[in-house]
């Protein structure tokens, strides 16, 4: 059964696992996917279907090749802005609002009694579930439900990428009481071109010169602070 089925009970173990799942698979994380596995057996509010993949998910994790998986993760969600597991960054991009959004949702988790530490971004997802999780199971699926259509576009852009980790979104868009649904993806660029440092004095660049293979003329073009300069130049009998 469901987490928000016409009873809802509580996913608080479901949560923490999930927000687990999605953090960087060090050994630590390694050393604990039996316990986390047993959590969601436990609590019984992943679908079944979703708790198989999730297995072969933390299987992958616990028995593959360890640096392997380190660099799967990094090309994941460290490589591109479709994946990336900061809410606002699908949201807000790069604009103005995000600063604002980043402190109401830190102040929503001060209210709560919960306080992040100094490197810890509010709107990282881990972080996010491990607020939801402390929240009744009808507070939890306000919450995540408000969340659901930035869920759907990373599972879309995992699954686009043939990603287990699609697995863990997938389980969080169920969890909020919503259903996958297809999204249109925009290709990321390539992450060489968005650290691309801009062309060094671009403005001389032959782009849209008529005649870029002839020479062009330089006109300096007299402006009223030097006709002042030399009236003055020429009354002390200096030649400018």
């Amino acid at each position: 059964m469901g987490l928000f089925s016409s009873n809802i009970i509580s996913a608080s173990l479901s949560l923490r696992v999930l927000a687990r799942l999605l953090a960087y698979p060090d050994a630590q994380l390694r050393a604990d996917l039996d316990d986390m596995r047993n959590a969601l057996l436990s609590e019984s509010a992943v679908a079944p279907e979703r708790l198989a993949e999730l297995n072969a998910l933390m299987t992958s994790l616990q028995s593959g090749n360890a640096l392997d998986n380190e660099a799967e993760y990094v090309e994941v969600f460290d490589r591109g802005r479709a994946t990336s597991l900061h809410l606002f960054e699908h949201v807000h991009g790069d604009s103005r609002d995000r600063g604002p959004a980043m402190i109401d949702l830190a102040q929503t988790y001060e209210n709560a009694g919960l306080f992040l530490g100094p490197d810890e971004m509010p709107d990282y997802l881990p972080v996010v579930l491990e607020f939801v999780s402390t929240q009744t199971p009808t507070e939890a699926r306000a919450f995540l439900s408000e969340m659901a259509h930035i869920f759907n576009a990373i599972f879309n852009a995992l699954q686009q990428r043939n990603s287990s980790y699609a697995s863990v979104l997938g389980a969080l868009l169920e969890l909020s009481g919503e259903k996958a649904h297809p999204v249109k993806i925009v290709a990321d660029e390539p992450i060489d071109t968005t650290w691309e440092e801009p062309v060094v004095f671009d403005g001389c660049s032959v782009k849209g010169q008529t005649k870029p293979d002839q020479v062009q003329p330089i006109h300096f073009v007299k402006t009223d602070a030097t006709a002042n300069r030399q009236k003055a130049a020429a009354s002390a009998g200096v030649t400018p």
